[in-house]
């Protein structure tokens, strides 16, 4: 599956998309295995309860999961997979 990956996640993972090899299955599977891969990303992510941190967003094809079934979103290799740390800025 392809990630799609926004400002400081970037640096951790290496560049703007990354393709993660897993069984497509829900969000919270891709994240896991993102975090395998990636160190350093699940602290940027996640609350210790393994939810994501406040303004932390994941749209698949567009949507912002918070809108579909959150982290048990299902997807597949053909949606579109965008993850956004928190920004902040003026």
């Amino acid at each position: 599956m392809l990630v799609r990956v926004f400002a400081n996640l970037r640096d951790i993972c290496g560049g703007a998309a990354v393709e993660i090899q897993s069984e497509c299955g829900c969000v919270i599977d891709i994240l896991n295995k993102m975090c395998e891969t990636y160190p350093g990303l699940e602290e940027e992510i996640f609350t210790p309860e393994k939810n994501l941190l406040p303004f932390v967003h994941v749209f698949i094809n567009g949507r912002n999961i918070i809108h579909l079934d959150g982290l048990e979103t299902m997807v597949t290799d053909k949606d579109q997979f965008a993850l956004f740390p928190p920004v902040a800025g003026g």
